[in-house]
């Protein structure tokens, strides 16, 4: 006898994982959406992924164990679906009375998830057959379907990867341009001069092409927000931000700046900010209580602005719009840090500029021998 409410139960899982295997690979996604299963998956295993990592004692090994959760979560993302689909069909063999030639297991969903598994997966292997007209329809459109999900499954990784490739490129670019961490001071101070202001100008275009493409691809794939970059003081949200820096800075009063080229790049770096917070729910974190920018170290950028060549102008009307032009994207910044444990980059660095290629354990031993010959040389005097 049929059971006809196994048998909904069954087709709405199936139904609803290929929704959601079309809606993540195929359809681009909206902005807002409502309830979707690979939203939910996320948020169940983003959140105590974060909180385990926690608890590792050095900053060196959170990053190390949050850098897995990106690439990991695609195969776990897989495997659940595969699951659910897998479960789906067993449970409409099930509702069909599980009628089969050739019963392995004593009981009979066991059987149905037996039949379910080796047609999902082609493996063709037929010690269980299904003896009723829709049990071979059934196993019929799972092999079909297993087939396709396999293959689109297949040809997701390479597209999420290039987006990543390229995004990652664009990022290690600015490492020479804007320091480790990327900070809107030392952006600006190593494109000092005239051809520097053009190449800036450059910059700022390649940026706002980039901030497009890092839209598109991040609403489409979110999972990508979750992929880190290869060194642990660069991160796409951090560039990002530094560029957005620069660019207020520039718009508020910095004199000899392409100022529609600042805008036009701010505008959509903003756009992106605020639509991945959006995604993932991020709500907008206020400045008040732990201001990025506070009035001594805008005083300090001025400062070493000007022995570098630029004029940053001064006075409260250029401060209020420094701080309204801060508002409009920090806030959106802060929160996706807070939720994807990501650092913000600092407006000026503390301890000097000092790129990534400076710290590898070869030009540390560099540093240490050349003081032991200054030491000796001390010691001869």
């Amino acid at each position: 006898m049929l059971n006809l409410v196994t048998v909904i139960v069954g087709a709405a899982l199936i139904l609803m994982v290929l929704w959601e295997t079309f809606e993540t690979i195929v359809l681009p996604r909206r902005v807002t959406r409502q309830f979707r299963l690979t939203r939910f998956f996320y948020r169940c295993t983003w959140l105590p992924w974060k909180a385990v990592a926690k608890l590792r004692g050095t900053k060196k090994k959170r990053d190390a164990m949050l850098s897995y959760y990106g690439p990991l979560s695609l195969l776990l993302l897989f495997a659940f679906w595969a699951f659910t689909l897998l479960l789906g069909f067993a449970l409409i063999h099930y509702g069909d009375g599980a009628r089969f030639a050739g019963l392995l297991f004593p009981h009979r969903f066991g059987n149905a998830l037996y039949l379910s598994g080796t047609t999902l997966f082609t493996l063709g292997l037929g010690d269980i057959q299904p003896a009723s007209p829709l049990s071979r329809f059934v196993t019929v459109l799972e092999a079909g379907l297993g087939f396709g999900f396999l293959a689109l499954v297949i040809g997701y990784l390479p597209v999420l990867y290039q987006a990543f490739s390229r995004r990652e490129v664009t990022i290690s670019l600015l490492d020479a341009r804007a320091g480790s961490p990327a900070t809107a001071f030392e952006l600006l101070r190593r494109h000092a001069g005239e051809q520097g202001l053009d190449t800036l100008a450059e910059l700022l275009n390649h940026w706002e092409t980039w901030s497009a493409e890092l839209m598109e691809s991040h609403l489409s794939y979110p999972v990508l927000a979750y992929f880190r970059s290869q060194h642990d003081n660069q991160s796409w949200i951090g560039s990002l931000t530094a560029i957005l820096d620069c660019c207020a800075l520039a718009m508020a009063g910095l004199e000899g700046m392409c100022q529609y080229q600042a805008r036009m790049t701010f505008a959509i770096a903003r756009h992106a900010l605020v639509d991945l917070s959006q995604v993932f729910s991020a709500a907008p974190v206020p400045d008040h209580a732990h201001p990025r920018l506070v009035p001594e170290v805008l005083t300090e950028i001025r400062q070493r602005l000007r022995e570098v060549g630029f004029v940053l102008s001064e006075g409260e009307d250029v401060d209020r719009e420094l701080d309204r032009l801060r508002d409009l994207y920090e806030p959106y910044a802060k929160a996706l840090a807070n939720h994807l444990a990501l650092d913000l980059p600092p407006w000026i660095k503390s301890d000097g500029p000092r790129d990534n290629w400076q710290t590898t354990a070869w030009k540390k031993q560099q540093a240490r021998n050349r003081a032991r010959v200054v030491s000796v040389g001390d010691d001869h005097d």
